[in-house]
């Protein structure tokens, strides 16, 4: 099942998305598409829900960030091989965690703002999922089980913020609209295997990214087992799993995001994005 959430900033509705790639509004069945609506049943009310009764949505409505009332977002850094070669780390011992304020997230269509100051911002595809139920010291079977769904998310960072200023690399990864996320939200059985899927991301029509999701160091119900042992997950909780090469980070030399760049990304089985890079306003 593919689900997403349309309409205007902060006023988004939760719709199904048919196998024609268009929607159908899901209002009169849930409020909205949240982890607390998985942990509460949501998959038992759409089961079987027949998309063909559901109101049309009508024209090309902006297309939200596919989870509201995200919780935590939590990030993993440094998951695939190939990627921690090209910006000179060594291979983790054990993930590498980090987290992006919820206040980042947008839309997968929705502009991305270079922050005031910022020299060095940077692209990021990502596998993203949701947690849909409270974890706590869970089992790796535990881990699958509490995932809701999987989405696209590009991990904007700065690089200057979070590489070469005081303090963590949170500094870098929070800054308004530096976490889009979407188009949509699948299921994990029409998703099937997460370590399994191709990645890419283009930079003004040119592929920078190419990767695959069986080069990560830690698969993703590891990280979220592992995530557990040392805090609650809780429904609502979202996690994006780690990048593959071809950032500008890792580029001789190094190249970072303008205004007037366009990045356009995706996931295989998932969706694409597509984001104009705009200058800080003022």
């Amino acid at each position: 099942m593919k689900l997403a959430r349309y309409g205007e900033p902060g006023q988004e509705r939760p719709a199904l998305v048919t196998e024609d790639g268009g929607l159908r509004d899901l209002t009169e069945h849930v409020d909205d598409i949240t982890g607390r609506a998985f942990e509460a049943g949501l998959m038992d009310r759409l089961r079987n829900v027949d998309a063909a009764t559901l109101p049309r949505v009508e024209g090309n409505p902006r297309l939200g960030p596919c989870v509201g009332d995200v919780r935590s977002f939590w990030a993993i850094g440094l998951n695939y091989t190939d990627h921690a070669e090209e910006t000179n780390a060594p291979i983790p011992a054990e993930p590498i965690l980090f987290n992006k304020a919820p206040s980042c997230i947008v839309g997968p269509y929705d502009d991305v703002v270079l922050p005031e100051g910022s020299t060095e911002s940077d692209w990021e595809v990502e596998l993203a999922l949701l947690i849909g139920k409270r974890l706590y010291r869970a089992s790796e079977e535990e881990a699958a089980a509490a995932i809701s769904g999987y989405f696209v998310c590009n991990d904007i960072s700065e690089r200057e913020f979070q590489l070469k200023r005081e303090g963590l690399w949170t500094k870098g990864k929070c800054c308004p609209t530096f976490g889009p996320i979407g188009p949509w939200l699948v299921t994990p059985d029409e998703f099937g295997d997460p370590q399994d899927k191709g990645l890419w991301l283009d930079l003004n029509g040119k592929r920078t990214q190419t990767g695959h999701t069986s080069k990560m160091i830690f698969d993703v119900v590891h990280i979220v087992s592992y995530l557990s042992r040392f805090l609650i997950l809780e429904a609502g909780d979202i996690v994006t799993t780690g990048t593959p090469p071809g950032v500008g980070l890792g580029m001789t030399p190094n190249v970072f995001l303008k205004p007037g760049d366009v990045m356009e990304l995706g996931i295989d089985g998932l969706g694409s994005q597509r984001q104009d890079v705009v200058a800080f306003p003022g």
